[in-house]
């Protein structure tokens, strides 16, 4: 067991992982700061002017003290955080796609076998027949 984990660790499959670990955090950072900073406010846009972050169904209003200070904080279904969820998701999803797209074009195809040889009985049986002629 020790020697199989040694031998993963020496392949260096552990430090492809971790690569690819804090590759997918960045990408998630970039991806929403795309769909947050230039997507939404163009689909927001064309949707009339929309910020599709500030949409919600207020279930119970926040409650205001005389002093300005808030007592009781808005209950509220925030859908238009999930819209922005939902197209950081599809965005996301297209771009590992295309980044595994990429990377199974990269790999090369393994190098056919070499055809395989005749068997033991095989070539016992091509010396007994040449010994009956």
């Amino acid at each position: 067991m020790l020697k199989e984990f040694k031998n993963f660790i020496m392949t260096g499959n552990v430090i492809d992982f971790a690569v690819a670990v804090i590759l997918a955090g960045a990408v998630g950072l970039v991806v929403n700061g795309f769909v947050a900073d230039i997507v939404m406010p163009v689909v927001g846009h064309f949707a009339g002017g929309i910020d599709f972050a500030d949409m919600k169904v207020v279930l119970d209003e926040a409650v205001v003290a005389a002093d300005g200070t808030v007592t009781k904080a808005e209950n509220a279904i925030r859908w238009g955080a999930w819209v922005n969820t939902i197209v950081n998701l599809i965005i996301v999803g297209f771009v590992m796609f295309m980044i595994v797209k990429a990377y199974n074009k990269t790999k090369t195809p393994p190098a056919p076998e070499a055809p395989a040889g005749p068997t033991a009985e095989e070539l016992l049986a091509e010396i007994r027949d040449a010994l009956k002629k």
